[in-house]
């Protein structure tokens, strides 16, 4: 068993799009070949030629297209922000409201 290392390699956007273009283009290569070739795992492959598939509407039922993705992702910090911000005021309500009744 090998030593799996936590360090992620980022990678451009312009770089996995010319990335999937290649796997398109390419129909009588698998996706592992293309991978090892370019030095990315081929899983992550696999998931941004998925990812492509969903974006131009070829996906399966539920599946989020990266904008629909980046939409949920900035929903769910605005809500995070908002639940904050409702606490505070609450704490902020209950401490003025025990002044005033003094």
């Amino acid at each position: 068993m090998g030593i799996k290392n936590n360090m992620s390699k980022r990678y451009t956007a312009e770089f996995k799009r010319d990335v999937v273009a290649l796997v398109r283009s390419s129909p009588h290569r698998n996706v592992t070949e293309i991978a090892r070739e370019l030095g990315v795992g081929p899983e992550g492959l696999r998931g941004w030629v998925k990812q492509d598939r969903t974006d131009r509407g070829e996906g399966g039922p539920g599946e989020l297209t990266s904008a629909e993705r980046e939409e949920l992702t900035r929903l769910r910090r605005q809500t995070v922000e908002q639940q904050k911000t409702i606490e505070i005021l609450r704490k902020a309500a209950a401490y003025f409201g025990a002044e005033t009744t003094r």
